[in-house]
C-alpha cells in the first residue's frame, strides 16, 4: 500500500522524500515497480476487465 502511494504521487513529490517520510527504502520501491503481478493480482485485473466489458455491453446498467 505504501509503495502504491509513492508511485501515485511521485509526480508531485520526490520519491526519496516520500520514502524517507514513510520509512521505506527507495531500493524497495524501485524493486516493487519492476516486480511482476502476482497470480491473485493478475486474476483481479482480468476480472475488472470482464466486469467493465459487461457493464458497457449492458448500456451501463
Amino acid at each position: 500500500m505504501t509503495f502504491a502511494f509513492v508511485a501515485k504521487h511521485r509526480h508531485i513529490w520526490p520519491v526519496s522524500w516520500m520514502c524517507e517520510v514513510l520509512d521505506v527504502s527507495r531500493s524497495g520501491f524501485h524493486a516493487w515497480l519492476r516486480r511482476l503481478l502476482g497470480e491473485r493480482a493478475a486474476h483481479g485485473a482480468k476480472l475488472v476487465q470482464a466486469i467493465d466489458r459487461s457493464f458497457k455491453a449492458s448500456d451501463r446498467t
